[in-house]
C-alpha cells in the first residue's frame, strides 16, 4: 500500500474513532430505552437494541406532558436564538464599527458578565419577574436566557464585523448607504457564517438550561423537557427506560438543528474560497 493511501486510511480511521465517540451516547440512550428490566441490571450489557420494544417511545410521550415539555423547549430555544441574534447583530456592527464613550469599558462589562454563574442572578431575576409578572411564562424564559447569552453572541458577531473590510462600507457611502443599509446589505451577509455559530450557541444554551426553567416555571405543562425529565426521578424507584426516552427525543431536535445550522456555516466559509 502506498503512502498517500495509507495515510487517507489513517484518516478515514481517525474520523469514524471521533465520529463513534460522539454518537456513541445517542445510541446508548437509544439501546437503553429498548432493553427490559432483565437487560438493564444483566452482567452484561445489551449492545444490539431491541427493535420489538419501540412501543416505549410511545409510552413516553403519553406518561406525562411530554409533547408540551419538547414544545416548551422549542419554544424558549427559538425564542432566545431570535432575541440574542436580533439584537447581538447591531450591538456587535455598533462596537465595532462606532467609536463612543465608554466603548471599552462595555465590551469589557459585557465580557465579564459571562463569570457569573445563572445560580447567582437567579435571586435578582425571581424578584424582577414577579414584579413585572414574567414568573410561570415562557416569554420570562426567553427573556432570561436571552440576556444570559446576548454578551457572548454580540462580541462573536463584533469579531466577525472587524474582518469585514471597511473599504467595503466605505464605497456603500459614496453611493448614499445609511448606517442600517450598510448593516443589513453588506455585512450580515459577509458574517453569515458567525451568525449561524452565534445561533448554534444561543440555542443549545436555552435548550439545555435547567436553573432559569426550575426556578421561574411552575406549572407542569408550562416546564420545559430539560425540567420534565428530573421529574421522572421518584423516591422508590425511576423508570430507566422512560428516562432514556424522552432523553433520547429531547437531544434529537438539538442534533437536528446544529446540522442544519452547520450546513450554512460551511456553505459561508466556503463561498469566497474560489474565484471566477
Amino acid at each position: 500500500m502506498s503512502g498517500p493511501r495509507i495515510g487517507m486510511t489513517l484518516r478515514v480511521v481517525g474520523v469514524l474513532i471521533v465520529l463513534g465517540i460522539a454518537v456513541f451516547p445517542l445510541y446508548w440512550m437509544f439501546v437503553t430505552a429498548l432493553s427490559s428490566d432483565a437487560d438493564l441490571f444483566a452482567s452484561r450489557p445489551r449492545l444490539i437494541p431491541d427493535l420489538t420494544r419501540l412501543g416505549v417511545f410511545v409510552d413516553a410521550l403519553a406518561a406525562g406532558d411530554v409533547a408540551n415539555w419538547l414544545r416548551n423547549s422549542l419554544v424558549v430555544a427559538l425564542g432566545t436564538t431570535a432575541v440574542s441574534v436580533g439584537l447581538g447583530i447591531p450591538l456587535g456592527y455598533a462596537l465595532s464599527r462606532f467609536s463612543f464613550r465608554g466603548k471599552l469599558l462595555t465590551t469589557i462589562v459585557l465580557l465579564m458578565t459571562q463569570m457569573l454563574p445563572e445560580a447567582l442572578l437567579v435571586v435578582p431575576l425571581f424578584s424582577l419577574f414577579d414584579r413585572f409578572e414574567l414568573l410561570d411564562s415562557l416569554a420570562g424564559l426567553v427573556l432570561a436566557n436571552g440576556a444570559f447569552v446576548l454578551p457572548i453572541v454580540a462580541l462573536i458577531l463584533k469579531g466577525a464585523v472587524d474582518g469585514v473590510p471597511r473599504e467595503l462600507e466605505e464605497a456603500g457611502r459614496v453611493d448614499g448607504a445609511r448606517p442600517l443599509t450598510l448593516l443589513v446589505r453588506i455585512n450580515v451577509p459577509l458574517i453569515a457564517p458567525s451568525i449561524a455559530a452565534a445561533s448554534v450557541i444561543a440555542f443549545f444554551h436555552a435548550w439545555n438550561e435547567y436553573v432559569f426553567a426550575v426556578t421561574f416555571i411552575y406549572a407542569p405543562e408550562m416546564q420545559p423537557a430539560s425540567v420534565g425529565i428530573a421529574s421522572f426521578i421518584g423516591e422508590v424507584g425511576t423508570p430507566v427506560q422512560t428516562v432514556m426516552a424522552v432523553a433520547f427525543m429531547f437531544t434529537l431536535p438539538a442534533v437536528a438543528f446544529y446540522l442544519f445550522a452547520q450546513k450554512y456555516v460551511v456553505a459561508g466559509m466556503t463561498a469566497g474560497a474560489v474565484k471566477g
